[in-house]
């Protein structure tokens, strides 16, 4: 379709307010769903829960996350991104209200359960609108940017839950206060996003007819296809059997870090409001190693294969947590270091992670396919992430946190596996298109 000159202009400014809208509304879905980890040391004092109870709730609701990815993702490419994405917002911002209101440990459970079932309907969202938006050549550096979201947003939930607590606020106040501000995300993300271009212009499209420009995508070429159809197309792909198991492997890691590390760093001997600062830590040098992972695939992996340089970042994770194992039990001397591999395990996790359900997804799937591929990818991601959270909480009460990162260490390397295999696939898939 040919368009004039205000047309093109009209499409790119909608294009820039709705990037933005994925980019900071995700922010806001963090702000209702990362304050449970800063809430956890405060929780512990007032209830006197272990941690194998606080692993209750954080394990729990990675299963109703678990469950909503697989009802969601496929729910998205029926009812459309925007939608999907606004309306789970708008159930975690009444879920964290009333959690705020709760007193007992199964309250708790299953509040916050119906919460992740709702935030469940985020990713999906972004990654079915975003994929709309943009060609499928610039999937890397895109995605790395989008997926800042979570790694930026892990950072100002965290910041704010520790100035929260820094000013002396009970626990409730970090569910009630987020959920406040979010209310005015939502309405923002409302009126300044499209779910498509063909919402602004009808028949628009960003998408190249260049066959030279195309994707690996399965089903952006063709017509309408039923979610069944989609679904079987991917489970019959090896290199997405293989993305699977990588996503569960690098979901377990990157659970572990998000719920446990305040109150990892509070049992080795740091102030709540302390450990809550230090731990954004993580996110934040996440965020570069998230832009830097993207922006190098698409530059100098043109054949499809970016696995090859998440397979590299994550010998970096696999150092690192050999260091905070050592570590861990050496008393106030150690926490500066800690606290530093604490950052690189960030650094070079969290790009790695990002790809599996951002620019794999699209290289795979395409915007048609993006909401199921998102659902089976992180729906399989968050049954290791249930598992990580409760079992990390068990582990530490039993065997110490120093035994806890050794696991995470063995893992790691289980990673390193499964993306060298991804990039087998990658190769052979690229070779026969």
């Amino acid at each position: 379709m040919e368009l004039s000159a205000a047309q093109l202009e009209r499409l790119k400014a909608w294009r820039t307010s709705t990037f933005m809208v994925m980019l900071f509304g995700y922010v806001g879905y963090y702000l209702i769903r990362q304050n449970l980890s800063a809430a956890f040391p405060l929780m512990s004092q007032v209830f006197h829960y272990s941690n194998a109870e606080l692993g209750l709730i954080a394990a729990t609701s990675e299963i109703a996350y678990a469950i909503g990815k697989f009802i969601n993702g496929p729910l998205g490419d029926k009812i459309g991104g925007k939608k999907i994405f606004l309306l789970g917002m708008a159930g975690a911002i009444v879920c964290n209200l009333l959690f705020a209101f709760g007193s007992t440990l199964i309250y708790f459970i299953v509040i916050w359960c119906i919460c992740r079932y709702f935030l469940s309907m985020g990713w999906g969202g972004i990654a079915k609108t975003i994929g709309a938006w943009y060609e499928p050549e610039k999937n890397g550096t895109v995605m790395g940017w989008i997926s800042l979201n979570f790694q930026f947003g892990g950072v100002v939930a965290t910041l704010f839950a520790g100035y929260l607590v820094s000013q002396g606020h009970s626990w409730d106040k970090l569910f009630i206060y987020p959920a406040a501000v979010v209310c005015g995300v939502w309405i923002w993300s409302f009126y300044a996003s499209k779910e498509t271009p063909s919402d602004v212009i009808p028949g628009a499209s960003f998408h190249s007819e260049d066959p030279s420009k195309k994707s690996l995508a399965k089903f952006d070429d063709q017509a309408e296809l039923k979610v069944t159809e989609i679904i079987l197309t991917l489970l019959k792909m090896p290199v997405f059997r293989h993305l699977l198991i990588y996503s569960f492997i690098t979901t377990f890691l990157r659970s572990i870090f998000f719920f446990w590390t305040p109150k990892f760093l509070v049992d080795i001997g740091m102030s709540s409001s302390t450990a809550i600062f230090q731990s954004a830590v993580f996110p934040f040098l996440g965020c570069i190693g998230t832009v830097l992972l993207g922006w190098y695939t698409d530059k100098f992996a043109p054949n499809g294969d970016r696995a090859k340089a998440m397979a590299v970042m994550l010998i970096g994770l696999f150092f690192s947590l050999l260091v905070i194992t050592l570590m861990a039990g050496s008393g106030a001397s150690g926490h500066l270091l800690i606290v530093i591999m604490l950052g690189l395990s960030g650094f070079f996790l969290l790009g790695p992670y990002s790809m599996s359900s951002g620019a794999l997804t699209l290289d795979i799937a395409g915007s048609k396919g993006a909401g199921s591929c998102t659902g089976l990818i992180d729906g399989v991601g968050y049954i290791g992430g249930a598992l990580a959270t409760w079992g990390a909480g068990l582990l530490s009460d039993i065997l110490g946190w120093s035994q806890v990162f050794a696991i995470l260490a063995a893992f790691s390397l289980l990673a390193i596996g499964s993306a060298l295999m991804m990039s087998y696939h990658f190769r052979k898939m690229r070779l026969s298109a």
